[in-house]
């Protein structure tokens, strides 16, 4: 059993199309994103990192560091659920440095209402207890379910107008192997920034605008291109 599902592969695939129309590059919109996603990890209470195959295969150090430097839980948690590939994730994730994963096996015993997937599994003290969650690669269905309840979804996603995008709290318009590196700098640089400042930070962003601004880059560039 791999880490990674075929099915996991062709979810990356489609979003690591909207790579290109990037630029493949960070857009000047992520940065604003990842500065607000720092502000709420930061002031949260209970912050957790949900975890897939696909984030687990691509950032699992990146993964371990974030979680060390804010401090935040990390979670398994998989749409194709088994004990032996949620073993292996974990596994994979203590090797790079994450000291406890939650989610596993048993520890998966309360339930996220409105989900019908195996994604509705979570660990009582982890993504069930949060009031921000940070999920590196989502479902829009999932993000829907954990808005509905409260809490605040920072999400990372290549393509602006998907539904995860849009119903995200924050949404990181970027391939999760830059975005995690450059969001783990920005905690680092607003870790002792007084909670006032973060709180602006965090209230001020507006991920509608957000998202249309990282539209309006993805046009700028793509109208550069033809012109080259």
């Amino acid at each position: 059993m791999r880490i990674v599902v075929p099915e996991g592969l062709l979810a990356h695939g489609r979003g690591e199309a909207f790579d290109y129309l990037l630029g493949e590059r960070p857009l000047l919109s992520a940065r604003s994103a990842i500065r607000a996603a720092a502000a709420h990890l930061l002031t949260a209470e209970a912050p957790v990192i949900s975890v897939n195959g696909n984030a687990a295969a691509l950032v699992p150090r990146e993964i371990s560091q974030l979680s060390s430097i804010i401090p935040a839980k990390v979670e398994v948690n998989l749409f194709h659920r088994t004990k032996e590939r949620e073993m292996r994730i974990a596994s994979w994730l203590r090797r790079n440095g994450v000291r406890q994963v939650l989610g596993v096996g048993a520890g998966a015993a309360a339930r996220i209402p409105g989900i019908s997937s195996r994604r509705a599994e979570v660990d009582p003290s982890g993504i069930k207890a949060s009031d921000v969650v940070l999920v590196p690669l989502e479902d829009g269905d999932r993000a829907a379910a954990l808005r509905n309840l409260g809490k605040t979804v920072i999400a990372v996603d290549l393509n602006p107008l998907s539904r995860t995008s849009r119903i995200a709290s924050v949404t990181i318009v970027d391939n999760v192997v830059r975005a995690l590196p450059a969001l783990i700098s920005q905690v680092r640089v607003l870790k002792h920034v007084p909670e006032t400042t973060l709180e602006r930070i965090a209230s001020e962003f507006d991920n509608r605008e957000n998202l249309a601004d990282a539209t309006r880059e993805i046009i700028h560039y793509l109208r550069g291109w033809l012109r080259s």
